[in-house]
C-alpha cells in the first residue's frame, strides 16, 4: 500500500475558465467555500504534502495555507503544464493530480490509485468513471504519477505536446474503475460554467 506521506497532491487551478466567461475557476464559491479550497481539503486528507498550481490571484490562493506555483511556460497550455508543475515541485516519490472544478472527488482516490500502481507496476494510474450519460471514460486529470517521470513530461511538452492521453500512451498505466457499488456517481462531474456548479451544490 503507498503511503500518504509519499504523495504530494496538486491541486490543478491553472486553467483559463473560459467557459466560465473568464473567470477564475477555482475561486468560485461552492458550498460556502472556494471550490479550490474544497478541492485542497479533499486531497490534503489523502497524501502527505499539498500544492496548487495557479495563473492568476496568486495571492487569494496562497491564502488557502499551501505552497502555489504558476505554470513554468505563459499561454495556459494545459493540464500538462500543470502536471510539469506539480513534478517540478514534488519531493515525494509519487505526485497525484486533481482539477479544481471537482469538489466531490472520491476521498479513497489517492488509496486505489496506489493500490493499482504498485499492484500492476505502473508508473501512471488513471481514475475511469461513469460519466453522465452512462460510458464508462477515463479521467486523465485524475492522476498518480511516479515524480521520475518528469523528464519524460518535459520532451514531450517541449516538443508542443498537449494531449494527457498522447504522453501516458509512453508509459505504463494502470486504469482504475471507480464504479463500485457505494462510489458517488457524481464524484468526477466537473463544473465548467456556474449553472452546472449549482447544480453540482444541490443534495
Amino acid at each position: 500500500m503507498l503511503a500518504p506521506q509519499d504523495v504530494t497532491g496538486v491541486v490543478l487551478a491553472g486553467g483559463r475558465g473560459s467557459r466560465m466567461g473568464g473567470v477564475d475557476k477555482g475561486l468560485q464559491n461552492f458550498n460556502g467555500m472556494p471550490l479550490a479550497l474544497h478541492a485542497l481539503m479533499r486531497l490534503g486528507m489523502q497524501v502527505g504534502e499539498t500544492l496548487v498550481n495557479a495563473n492568476r490571484n496568486l495571492a487569494a490562493y496562497e491564502a488557502f495555507g499551501a505552497p502555489v506555483w504558476p505554470d513554468a511556460a505563459a499561454d495556459y497550455p494545459g493540464p500538462l503544464a500543470g502536471f510539469l508543475c506539480g513534478l517540478a515541485h514534488c519531493e515525494t516519490p509519487w505526485l497525484v493530480t486533481v482539477p479544481c472544478d471537482t469538489p466531490l472527488f472520491p476521498l479513497d482516490l489517492v488509496q486505489r490509485l496506489g493500490e493499482a500502481a504498485l499492484a500492476q507496476d505502473a508508473e501512471i494510474a488513471m481514475a475511469c468513471a461513469r460519466e453522465e450519460d452512462g460510458q464508462l471514460r477515463t479521467q486523465p486529470v485524475f492522476c498518480l504519477l511516479q515524480v521520475g517521470l518528469l523528464e519524460s513530461l518535459l520532451a514531450f511538452v517541449q516538443s508542443g505536446g498537449r494531449k494527457i492521453d498522447a504522453w501516458t500512451a509512453q508509459h505504463r498505466v494502470a486504469t482504475v474503475t471507480f464504479d463500485r457499488p457505494g462510489d458517488d456517481p457524481r464524484a468526477f462531474f466537473n463544473a465548467n460554467t456556474l449553472d452546472e456548479l449549482r447544480r453540482l451544490e444541490l443534495p
